[in-house]
This record gives C-alpha cells, structure tokens and sequence, in this order.
C-alpha cells in the first residue's frame, strides 16, 4: 500500500504531471515507460522522431561488450550481460541470438587473451539459453565461408540483434498504454524552477503552451548538455563527450546467418552482421565530433577505413560505389578524458540535481542500448524521494508490446499466423511478425488476402500498414516509416517515399491531433 502526505498530494494537484522528460530516444522512453508503471503521471516531449538520431544509428547488438573488458569496465560487462537475456525475453519478435565468429589470424591480441575474455563473457552475467563459447577450424567449419584464407583459427560466442528504432518505438508504445503522454516534434522551449516545482514552456508546429511538472529528466542524449544551458541556475558539473560512430551496407559478403568480429591493427573493433538478408552491414567506427549534434554523416576517411576491413578480410572485393546506404550517429559519451575516442566509457551517470527545497532534474549521461532498462530503473531509483507514492520496479519481467508469444518461440507463432491467414503471403507475416509480434493480428486486422490491406507501395508495405504505425506509433514521414519503424528503404522502389509522403498527408490533416491520438 502507498501512503501519500498531505504535502504530496497538494504539489501533484499543483502540477500538470509528475515527471517530463526530454528526449525520445531509448532513455528517455524507457524512463517513461517505467515511471507510467510505477503510477506517476508522465510526458514526454521530442523534438523531432523517436529514435530520429543516436538510438537508431547503433550496430543494433544487444551485447554485454567484449572489447570493453579490455578497459576493465566489469561492472558494465556483467550488467549488460544480465539483461542480453532478459531483454530477448521482453521482445523475441524484435530480439535474437547472433553468434558472433572471431577470427585469429589478424588478431594483435594473443589468443590466451582472447579466449580468457571470452570465458569471463561467458561466466560474469549468467547466461542461460546462449551457447558457451566454442573453437572453431575456419578451412573446415562454414563459418569461414567468404573469408580470405590464413590462419585457420577461430573463436565462436554468441551476442544478441536487435531493432534498435523498433525498441524505441515499442517502449513509447507501452508507456503511453500506461498513460504517459508522448509529444513528438515537440520541443522544451524554457523551463525554470519555481519553488519545489518547474514550469516549462514547450513549443511544436502549432505554437507554445506551459507545462508544470514535480520534476525533469533530461535523457536529450546529444542534446543533454544544451538542455542543461538552457536552464538557469542549472548545474554543469558533468561533461559529455560526442562520438561519430557510422556504418555503411553492402551487398551480401557471405552465406550463413553469422556475424564477423574483426580485428584490425590498430585494435579497434569493427562487425560484419548479416543484414535484410540481401545486405552485409559493417561498422562501426570512432571519431571524436566537435560539431553540432544534429544529423551526422559518414566522413570519407569512416568510409575508407571501413572498406580497408572488408579488404583485410573477406575475398570478396568491395568498392566505394557497391555502398548500398550509410548512417551516422553522435553518442552522447560521459567525458571520462580518455584520450582515445574508442576507450571513453559507453557506461552511464547519473546526475541529479535537486534537494527537498530545489526542484529536481535528472540529467543522463552516456549509456547504450543494452542497459536501458537497468539505467531507468536506477534513474527511477534516484528521483524515488521525490516520489515517495510511486511504486516499485516492475519491468524485470514485464514483455514489450507483441513480445507475449506463447513460450517466447518466433518460429512457432509464425507457424500460427500462416495457419490464420492462408491466403497471406508467409514472407510477409514473417516480416510483419518480426516487427510487430503478436500485435501483428491488428495491423491485419481483419484482411484475409493482400488486396484487403489497402494499397500497395512495394516490398510488402500496403495502407493497413502504415495506417497503424501512423495510429499507434507516431510516424509522421516516409523517413519515419522505412528507416526508423521498418528497414524497408533498402527494398522500395524510387519514387515511393514520395508517395507514402501523399498518403501520410492526405491521411493526417493535423499532426497534433494524431500525436494525441497515439498517446491516449
């Protein structure tokens, strides 16, 4: 049972929400989505899409980090370990298992130290359903397949994919069930304390209107030290330090559903990961970024190092012009001073600046997608004398939005959607599957052939589609819709984001109004 003051319940009627939080990307709407649980009362506001920049631009591994090992992060390792496997079983529609081959020939690291690495990867987190690390012969297993021939050994371990953008998504999605108000394209304009409480001032493309709230998080990710300068009386104790990290897509390189860890001379880490079964992704690279944190692009020099990998490795040539599609995101790093952009601690921290007579604000520094759950749980932790009526955590156990597959089984509930829908084509409900698990049954609703899920834009796309994800998932844009809530931009003919554009404009009328309408 909450007990709650009197002094409690007077500042919630004095406020229009207990928390706002600024920042759609995977902290700020895991935040949301916790404190919603806990029975607070929540918006969030961003100023562009969920997930438009860092948090759809990540390698899209769910992984406790083996390299990090190497800078003796430990407590990191074992916390990402301990929710690799928690996470897959929150969301096995959007989050699989991917084994991971090393290759030794190259490796400037001793193979004792590598295979000392992979046995404390192995052991810190507990790990259960992956499988142990084993050794491999590259000239005799087909996970050599593809690579240039040398030295022939090999470690194999296992990590986990996700969807990074549809993670996002989905958290939005539950915390808004939960009651949270999510406001995309929507700015905070000004804020400033007033007594134990802040009033706030945000802004989207219909005007500005006040906003109080008992407390701010400010999860802005690139934007997180702006925010901070925007707030008078502000506290600026903490630094963070923007890393460029990109990536580029290439036609396939090899068969096998198996990523590559490659190592290259100056120890730095880049992967090849199987990706929208036509394509090979490769990156990532580290690069220390000075400019704004707006929208990042791949430099020259990310693109020929990235490609001077492939070569080191694979036999099968690649040029400059094979490059299918690039991305680029800044990672709002904690500034540790590290002097190499590749050593700065991807761990978080937490700031909080308030008292009992100062209204709070959090402020999040650094992270990765792994750890999200477990940083909103301790940024919960942090405001909880604040919040002395909110409940406990609850979200260890909790699946996102279409992860509530019988036995958490993929393969078998697609089994059950083809049986459903015989008249439906099983790639399609494969692919709609992976995307939106069991909520799959109300994107299709009642159709029962491709001709009832309205009109086609190719690649398996029709209105119905995009109809829900303009309902239920705040896509506004083509943009939003093939390259952050789907990856279907690589498979759509020229000419189609303009016409989803058309659609998406005929159908909308007022953005704010459909924003409203996803967060209720």
């Amino acid at each position: 049972m909450v007990y709650q003051t009197a002094s409690t319940q007077s500042s919630r009627a004095r406020h229009d929400v207990d928390l706002l939080i600024v920042g759609g990307g995977i902290n700020g709407v895991g935040i949301a989505r916790d404190a919603a649980g806990r029975g607070l009362s929540v918006a969030l506001v961003e100023k562009d899409d969920l997930a438009s920049h860092t948090s759809s631009a990540s390698t899209k591994l769910i992984h406790g980090g083996l390299r990090y090992l190497e800078y003796y992060e430990f407590r990191l390792v074992r916390e990402a370990l301990i929710e690799r496997e928690r996470l897959w079983a929150m969301a096995p529609h959007i989050i699989w298992p991917l084994e991971f081959v090393l290759p030794q020939g190259q490796s400037p690291r001793p193979a004792w130290m590598v295979r000392l690495g992979l046995f404390l990867y192995d052991h810190l987190g507990g790990r259960k359903k992956l499988p142990a690390t084993r050794t491999v012969s590259l000239d005799r297993d087909p996970v050599g397949n593809g690579l240039k021939p040398g030295s022939p050994r090999a470690f194999v371990y296992s990590d986990c994919w996700v969807e990074d953008s549809r993670l996002v998504a989905l958290n939005a999605r539950d915390a808004a069930d939960r009651g949270a108000t999510v406001l995309t394209h929507t700015r905070l304009a000004a804020a400033r304390r007033e007594g134990t409480g802040w009033i706030t001032t945000i802004e989207d493309a219909h005007g500005t209107r006040d906003l109080t709230a008992r407390a701010i998080v400010n999860a802005a990710g690139p934007w997180v030290a702006d925010v901070l300068g925007d707030v008078p009386d502000a506290r600026r104790d903490r630094g963070v330090r923007l890393i460029k990290g990109s990536h580029i897509v290439v036609p396939r390189l090899y068969e096998g559903a198996h990523a590559f860890m490659l190592q290259n001379p100056d120890r730095r880490i880049v992967f090849a990961i199987p990706y929208q079964e036509r394509f090979t992704l490769i990156g990532t690279t580290d690069e220390a970024w000075e400019g704004a944190p707006g929208r990042a692009t791949i430099g020259q020099g990310e693109i020929d190092y990235l490609l001077e990998t492939v070569a080191r490795y694979f036999e099968r040539p690649v040029a400059q012009a094979d490059i299918a599609w690039t991305y680029s995101g800044i990672r709002p790093l904690y500034d540790d001073h590290a002097a190499n952009a590749s050593a700065v601690t991807r761990d978080y921290v937490l700031d909080l600046d308030g008292s009992t007579d100062r209204a709070p604000m959090l402020s999040i520094f650094g992270g990765k997608i792994t750890t999200y759950r477990k940083l909103a749980e301790h940024a919960m932790g942090e405001l909880a004398p604040f919040f002395p009526e909110a409940g406990k955590a609850w979200t260890a156990g909790a699946v996102l939005p279409g992860g509530d597959m019988p036995d958490a089984d993929f393969d078998r509930y697609v089994t059950t959607l083809v049986a459903r829908y015989p008249a439906m084509p099983s790639a399609l409900l494969r692919r709609l599957a992976r995307a939106y698990g069991t909520c799959t049954e109300t994107v299709i609703g009642d159709a029962q052939t491709p001709a009832d899920l309205g009109e086609d834009f190719g690649a398996g796309l029709y209105a119905r589609e995009i109809d829900y994800l303009r309902d239920r998932e705040w896509a506004t844009s083509a943009e939003d819709i093939l390259f952050r809530r789907g990856k279907l931009g690589l498979h759509v003919a020229e000419g189609t984001a303009e016409r989803i554009d058309a659609y998406l404009a005929d159908r909308l009328g007022s953005g704010a109004s459909n924003r409203m309408s996803a967060a209720s």
